[in-house]
């Protein structure tokens, strides 16, 4: 399993910061209790974050299904429920919130076929992801998915408490593909998806999602 492109800097920081303090311990401190215990600390911390940017690579069994939506990111299934979203399509869908702790890979995924027609982002505050006011008062950017159906699909990418960085990837015109990466947010956070009304919604409440591979949602027939 390789490591997300995303961690090369901070992890190349950690890796110097943590070699440079163990060295210094052991050449003033020698071999005490003091400098294993934070080298053991520093390997622990290490190996935790090497642990939150893994990027598995997933091919989905959806890849080239037009109506299926699949799990943008691993995570819970936090919020199923009937919605107006008002900054983009203003207009009444179903919102499906899947919430990434600490430990769940943070790489995100398109989660259907289309072509990107809207990207934008919003700063806001770092409120605890899971909490639902998060979705409209924290940082967030989102991206807006036609599909080849003429469906419009919303993903929306949230910071959480913990997490100060949002990557996207996607850009207007882009085609997408739910083997993609369609971003990236460091530490625990949040995507909601706004699904069109007459969607079947195939996942439950707190239910454990797999991205790329959990099916969410199978869009309408017909619009």
């Amino acid at each position: 399993m390789k490591v997300h492109k995303e961690s090369t800097g901070l992890l190349v920081s950690m890796a110097t910061l943590f070699t440079g303090i163990c060295l210094s311990l052991f050449y003033f401190l020698g071999a005490s209790i003091i400098s294993y215990v934070v080298t053991v600390v520093a390997i622990f911390l290490y190996l935790l974050t090497v642990n939150f940017f893994r990027c598995p690579k997933r091919h989905s069994a959806f890849v080239e299904d037009a109506r299926a939506v699949v799990a943008p990111a691993d995570g819970t299934v936090v919020a199923i429920e009937e919605v107006t979203e008002h900054e983009i399509l203003k207009e009444r869908c179903i919102q499906v919130s899947i919430f990434m702790s600490i430990f769940n890979v943070h790489a995100n995924w398109f989660p259907c076929r289309g072509r990107v027609v809207h990207v934008s982002h919003r700063d806001g505050h770092f409120m605890a992801a899971y909490l639902p006011k998060s979705s409209t008062d924290n940082e967030r950017s989102a991206v807006l998915i036609k599909t080849e159906n003429g469906f419009c699909v919303l993903a929306r990418q949230i910071a959480g408490a913990l997490a100060r960085r949002i990557v996207t990837y996607a850009e207007v015109g882009d085609e997408c593909s739910v083997d993609a990466h369609m971003g990236f947010i460091k530490f625990g956070s949040r995507v909601d998806l706004y699904l069109p009304l007459g969607s079947q919604i195939e996942v439950k409440l707190d239910q454990k999602t797999v991205g790329n591979q959990t099916l969410i949602a199978r869009l309408p027939e017909e619009k």
